[in-house]
């Protein structure tokens, strides 16, 4: 029922624990197939992939262009979009799975859905869970996850919305706006990923510009020129 699509550059460090969450969903029947997308990778990110049995395809770089090319070949009726340094916690694809039943016995009236994660981040600090609430609170108020929470989307939904475009950033963004707040919903089970970003820039100054970078979108400027403040 659910393909699971992975972009991926240079991952081979995050791929190994985000790729082991998702047996107990194979093992299951819950997700169907895994696809890694892969922008260029020089490290051992395809013989991960393959030796783990997922389906590796070639897509020109970029987040947008990754995911897209993932979803054009992937076979399931809905589909997973997950970053590869997120793991989802154990206990996800039961509750996927209990939504799919409530879709399917009518209790939720049309299938044309999508549903995040919960965020979290794989740090014990104090600044990680000040950050938690930051994103629990915005997602709340502004019914917007990003793709670092796990993206579940039905696959006409997907489609008839236009699908992923190629931006050099906020690619995460531009979907969920166009799926629209009231076929938004989200789940108990949490996206864990890794606090590497935030460690490498300091949590307050990573904060800091990802605000920038989304009051900026939401203003009109254009993702190209919103990529270049951002690296």
């Amino acid at each position: 029922m659910l393909s699971v699509i992975i972009p991926t550059l240079n991952a081979e460090e995050t791929l190994p624990r985000t790729l082991a969450t998702l047996i107990p969903a194979v093992v299951h029947g819950v997700v169907r197939e895994v696809i890694i997308a892969d922008g260029g990778s020089t490290d051992g990110t395809a013989e991960i992939a393959e030796a783990c049995g997922a389906k590796l395809i070639r897509a020109p770089r970029g987040r947008g262009s990754q995911l897209a090319a993932g979803a054009s070949v992937a076979k399931g009726n809905w589909l997973l979009f997950l970053h590869a340094d997120t793991e989802l916690e154990p206990g996800w694809d039961a509750e996927v799975d209990k939504l799919f039943e409530r879709i399917a016995s009518g209790r939720i009236r049309s299938p044309e859905i999508a549903a995040a994660f919960r965020f979290a981040l794989d740090d014990f600090s104090g600044a990680a869970r000040f950050l938690e609430r930051i994103v629990a609170l915005r997602c709340f108020l502004l019914r917007l996850p990003y793709g670092d929470q796990g993206l579940i989307v039905n696959r006409r939904l997907y489609e008839r919305v236009g699908g992923f475009q190629t931006l050099p950033l906020m690619e995460d963004v531009d979907l969920i706006r166009r799926i629209g707040r009231r076929r938004l919903m989200f789940l108990r089970a949490r996206a864990v990923t890794s606090p590497e970003r935030y460690l490498r820039d300091g949590f307050a100054a990573r904060i800091a510009r990802n605000a920038l970078c989304i009051t900026l979108y939401y203003l009109g400027v254009p993702p190209r020129v919103i990529a270049r403040i951002y690296s």
